[in-house]
Order: structure tokens, then sequence, then C-alpha cells
């Protein structure tokens, strides 16, 4: 008897009037294959050196993951609960369609207003005609272009060992059935996500919940990645090490 299988997820927190709630795009169908791409970080080069160090970099290196999952109605109003059910029956998969949708979209970190800075003075003038009081309301340019806005912080949930913050970076979907209304009752979804590393996080402007999640995330997973790293030692005594020059 197969075992049960944890199902890959996209977690973002949806900001609400009282605690902010994590809102879990949990995968229907885990997908069979995903690309795991790194890109060398940047090189350090010092113009003031004739010769630089060839392995010196600014930086971490760049990881990102592309990968399609499925979609499909009819599986859901089967097998799924009583809400799950009526939600498909009643819109297909667009409900999860319009989850991922919405991770592209970016929230009012900042809210409305105006760029720049207000400066508010008073004044009080006292004589024989009582007193007047005044004020007067001035603004200034801002020095810098403020966001109004950012996307939001997700978390790429793909077993208890890769639990990484990403960025959506791309999203392209295909819908292949629909039902009498024209809801998609099936779709394929293809996702590009790239991993946030410590410092970009560290420059999230707001007061993103998932911010110190995600660092904690980051973090847990670079230090499984590294231990595990070293648990490959244990095949030396199988490779090639024998031949080498030491």
């Amino acid at each position: 008897m197969a075992g049960k299988f944890i199902k890959g997820a996209l977690v973002e927190f949806m900001p609400t009037f009282l605690v902010p709630l994590p809102n879990v795009i949990l995968f229907q169908y885990n997908p069979e294959t995903m690309i795991h791409t790194w890109t060398q970080a940047e090189t350090s080069s010092g113009k003031e050196q004739a010769i630089t160090n060839p392995l010196a970099v600014k930086n971490v290196p760049g990881e990102s993951f592309s990968f399609t999952i499925m979609m499909d109605a009819n599986d859901t109003i089967a097998d799924g609960s009583a809400v799950t059910a009526s939600l498909a029956q009643a819109s297909g998969v667009y409900s999860r369609l319009a989850a991922l949708e919405m991770l592209l979209y970016p929230t009012n970190a900042f809210g409305g207003g105006l760029l720049g800075s207000v400066s508010v003075s008073a004044s009080v003038n006292v004589g024989a005609g009582g007193v007047s009081v005044g004020v007067s309301v001035s603004t200034t340019a801002a020095s810098r272009s403020v966001p109004q806005s950012q996307v939001p912080t997700v978390l790429f949930v793909w077993g208890p060992g890769r639990i990484v913050p990403v960025r959506i970076t791309s999203l392209t979907i295909t819908e292949k059935l629909y039902d009498t209304s024209l809801n998609p009752i099936h779709a394929e979804a293809q996702l590009g996500l790239r991993v946030l590393t410590l410092e970009e996080l560290n420059a999230i402007s707001g007061q993103d919940p998932l911010n110190e999640i995600a660092k904690t995330a980051y973090t847990y997973s670079q230090g499984l990645r590294q231990a595990l790293a070293l648990a490959n030692l244990a095949n030396a005594t199988e490779s090639i090490i024998g031949m080498l020059p030491v």
C-alpha cells in the first residue's frame, strides 16, 4: 500500500482586519518534473589590481525553479470536501487560478498619499482685534522615488527539506476544458520562481508578516543543504579520492 504523499504548495499571508491569514495554494497534483536552475553570483573585479581573484564573488548564487502544475475540477468534486466540492461546482478551477494570479499583483505596502514630506507651521498673533491663529501646510517633493506597493513574499514549500521564500517571476496558464458557464474545469499553470536571498529579504519595505518567517525558512533550508553536502563525504571511500595527488 502506497504511503500518503506530501503535496507541494505556495503560501502567502493575506491582510485582514484582525490578523494576517495564510493563503495556502496547495498543488492538486505534484509536478512530475521540476527544473532547478542556478546562476553563478556576480564576479568581484578589482580595477586597481592587475590580476584579480578568479574565484571571488560579491554574493550568493541565484536560484530559481520552474515547473507545471495541473488542476482539475472534476476530481475535486468527486474526492474533495463539501466546501471544496461546492466551490469547484460553482467556479471550476478558477479560484485556484485566481489565487495564483494574485501572487503577481502588488499589495499596498505604503498606502495612498503624498509622495514626499509634509510640513505644518502654526502662528498665533495677539493684537488689539483679538487673537488670530494661522496654520499653513506645505509639501515638498520626495528626494527619491518611493514605491507605492510591492508584490507579496511567497513561501515555496516542497516537502520538509525545501521551504524557501520566492518571488513569482512568470506564470503561464493554459485552460483546456470549460463547463456550461465557461468556467475553466481543467487547466495547467507553468510557474517560474526566483528564490529570495537574506540580503533581499532585509531590503523588503513595510511590515510584511511573512518576512521574518521567510528569513527563518531560508536559513533553515540553507543549513539543511550544507548538512547534506557534508553527509556526502560518506561517499568518499567509493570515489576517486585515492587518485588525487595529495
